[in-house]
């Protein structure tokens, strides 16, 4: 989306006021919102992700840690878990996939669940969603309809739906 001042950058800064039940949105690029005063009220105060990420990562449970032998690796640009767990930043985007079962852990205690639960990526007009994402919404709606059938004591429709999660879970890790 372009700004909404210059129709020249993209928009960064997304702004949604809402008074008197009138809602008035504005997509502003850095620039044209710095014009207008808008700033960041955390633009100088230091926020030091790298060394909470790499102190719950070398913090984790016993059970979810690998000798040194197994070392996790990413394929593609080299970084080992251990090196991460150091620097508390990924060499590149496959880093997400070599490092899921270590990392999977850690997002529970940030955010409470491992799976994203907000929107989903805008994809280019024509592209269609892989394999993949389809496989996470479908293992996040059988998650769903799992604690639904636990709370509704519906535990034979609980057991078909943990099989079903299971088998999900294994073609996951297959396709990986």
């Amino acid at each position: 989306m372009l700004c909404q001042d210059c129709k020249k950058r993209e928009a960064q800064i997304h702004l949604t006021q809402i008074v008197n039940n009138e809602k008035a949105s504005l997509s502003l690029c850095k620039e044209c919102a710095a014009a207008r005063g808008f700033h960041s009220p955390l633009d100088n105060v230091p926020f030091p992700l790298a060394d909470i990420l790499s102190g719950m990562a070398a913090n984790l449970p016993a059970a979810t840690k690998t000798s040194p032998e197994e070392t996790i690796t990413c394929s593609f640009c080299g970084l080992t878990f251990e090196d991460f767990t150091r620097q508390g930043r990924f060499g590149c985007g496959e880093c997400y996939n070599a490092f899921r079962n270590r990392l999977e852990p850690i997002m529970r205690k940030i955010h409470g669940a491992s799976l994203h639960r907000g929107r989903g990526p805008i994809l280019p007009e024509g592209a269609e969603e892989t394999e993949e994402t389809v496989s996470v919404r479908e293992e996040e709606r059988l998650e769903t309809e799992l604690k639904r059938a636990i709370e509704g004591e519906d535990f034979e429709r609980a057991a078909e739906l943990r099989d079903k999660l299971k088998t999900l879970r294994e073609s996951l890790q297959k396709t990986k």
